[in-house]
């Protein structure tokens, strides 16, 4: 039976994104790039939570692990408490609510497991920075969104050095889609990885072309929320950037994204609108 790309299982439920969906962020790490959506008490992670929910998110992703440029490490015990405590009381309050992890470390997703139902692991490693995490996605029925990059959070941006961007980044994703597909994952969702071990040129030259990527036959998922290629562009800082996600998140939709990943929940479904209006027509 071959792969439906407009279709993911997470928590048993069969997600239909021919309609593209929305992945709200949750960040619990105190070095997140976006003070709008960095949380470091319970109230202000349950109204963020509540605004991903109420203005129509379909995915929480939390992250207790900064992943930034030039981000500083921390411990697996670190993180994983982070995101523990804060999947407690977020799951007391909604316990209906998909949850995905944005970890790189498989220990963290084992752990997490255990005492949570987690729907999706979001890896902005691809699976390169722990050589166990496939296996653990296989073993565990789990979603995964395979994010290209290289290196890792603290060297990224010394590796932007590629023959052709489109060209590497296509055969970095099918080549570790195929060893998923070998280990019997099947809800496998691609992230081009803007903003890691990428130049500002770079980016656009991936957002100009994310139609390529539709021959893979999976779903896409864009990651530009108020990113510094948008907030360099426009000479802003990243408070100031949500018009420019919109405009971008925009371009990353009508390329073929499925899902988009984002820090204003309201104002990406808003697009999705427009875009479906649009399509439709």
């Amino acid at each position: 039976m071959g792969f439906n790309p407009h279709l993911i299982k997470l928590n048993n439920q069969l997600i239909d994104i021919t309609t593209p969906i929305v992945m709200g962020v949750v960040n619990v790490s105190p070095d997140s790039f976006y003070i709008g959506n960095r949380f470091s008490t319970d109230k202000g992670i349950l109204q963020c939570v509540e605004r991903i929910l109420t203005n129509g998110g379909t995915i929480v992703d939390i992250g207790g692990y900064s992943t930034r440029p030039g981000a500083e490490q921390i411990s697996h015990d670190e993180e994983l408490k982070r995101v523990s405590e804060s999947l407690i009381i977020i799951l007391k309050k909604f316990p209906n609510a998909i949850i995905s992890v944005d970890t790189f470390r498989s220990s963290v997703v084992r752990e997490l497991v255990r005492n949570f139902p987690i729907a999706m692991v979001n890896d902005i490693g691809g699976g390169t920075l722990d050589d166990l995490m496939f296996q653990t996605i296989a073993d565990l029925k789990l979603a995964y969104v395979l994010m290209h990059t290289r290196g890792n959070p603290q060297t990224m941006q010394n590796n932007t050095d590629y023959d052709n961007i489109i060209a590497d980044v296509l055969h970095f994703l099918e080549k570790r889609l195929a060893q998923l597909r070998l280990l019997g994952v099947n809800d496998v969702i691609c992230d081009l990885g803007f903003g890691f071990a990428k130049t500002l040129d770079q980016n656009y030259s991936l957002l100009k072309n994310m139609h390529i990527f539709k021959e893979m036959n999976v779903p896409i998922l864009a990651g530009v929320s108020r990113k510094s290629m948008i907030y360099k562009t426009l000479n802003t800082t990243a408070d100031k950037a949500l018009n420019g996600t919109t405009a971008a998140n925009m371009l990353a939709l009508l390329g073929g994204a499925s899902i988009l990943r984002v820090h204003d929940v309201k104002e990406a479904m808003e697009a999705i609108s427009i875009y479906t209006k649009f399509k439709n027509c």
